[in-house]
């Protein structure tokens, strides 16, 4: 009777100290004594409503950060370099007929406006990544919930990545036509660039033309940003508690 009432009450101390809900299940299973009143299994519809809360409040994190003022051009990690088929201008940028058309200004002024341009262009990514996500179906939420600390943002990745991409663009190809820049354009800053050194490159035969599509490059490192950011956040719900902001994490990522 002592040994049993012994087992009763180990059972209960260490089942204040678990997180898992599964592992107090398994503990009075294996003990054979009563699951304590309050401790109850999470369901596929929490988990899924959890990760899909996690993924929004990354969502909105990022968003919020890359929206502001030097979001991308301040940023170590986001800031946007010219295309890499642009390389061939930077590369000879002291050229001296490159410098006789003010090439530096130029890059300059295309890398100042496209950064400005994706941080004004990011801000629209939100609704689309917030509807990508309340559509999302988490058949293998459990597998998600209990995988790396970026499961569910590499699987909202895998899943939505081609139609953020297809939504997106055409914000950020309209951001790019916009004044952001000392009244000028993206576009009209890269035309004058491009335009610039490929009238050079004429005269310099080992010289190729450069007519990247800025669109579908800043796209793709604006989305890049987002899910680096998110994913960021995720691991942050996951190991810190202060980062669980509503009852729903608290109860998915607690237990």
């Amino acid at each position: 009777m002592k040994r049993n009432i012994l087992i009763i009450f180990v059972f209960l101390a260490m089942s204040s100290v678990f997180y898992s809900c599964e592992v107090a299940q398994q503990l009075a299973k294996d003990l054979s004594v009563p699951i304590p009143t309050g401790v109850s299994p999470l369901t596929e519809g929490e988990v899924s409503q959890g990760l899909k809360r996690a993924l929004q409040v990354g969502t909105d994190v990022a968003v919020s950060g890359l929206s502001a003022e030097g979001g991308f051009l301040s940023s170590a990690i986001y800031k946007i370099a010219l295309p890499p088929e642009a390389k061939i201008i930077t590369d000879n940028k002291e050229n001296k007929l490159l410098k006789a058309v003010g090439i530096s200004k130029l890059i300059e002024d295309v890398e100042i406006s496209m950064n400005k341009a994706a941080e004004q262009a990011v801000i629209k990514a939100k609704p689309i990544f917030v509807q990508a996500i309340t559509q999302m179906t988490l058949q293998d939420a459990f597998g998600i919930l209990r995988g790396n600390d970026t499961s569910a943002t590499a699987y909202l990745k895998s899943k939505t990545y081609q139609n953020l991409y297809n939504q997106f663009k055409p914000e950020v190809s309209n951001t790019l036509k916009q004044p952001v820049y000392n009244g000028m354009s993206t576009q009209k800053a890269w035309q004058d660039l491009t335009g610039a050194y490929n009238k050079v490159a004429t005269y310099v035969p080992s010289w190729n033309k450069v007519n990247t599509q800025l669109d579908d490059y800043v796209t793709k490192k604006a989305l890049v940003a987002v899910f680096e950011e998110i994913k960021k956040e995720e691991a942050d719900i996951r190991k810190n508690p202060a980062a669980r902001i509503d009852d729903i994490l608290r109860r998915v990522f607690g237990s």
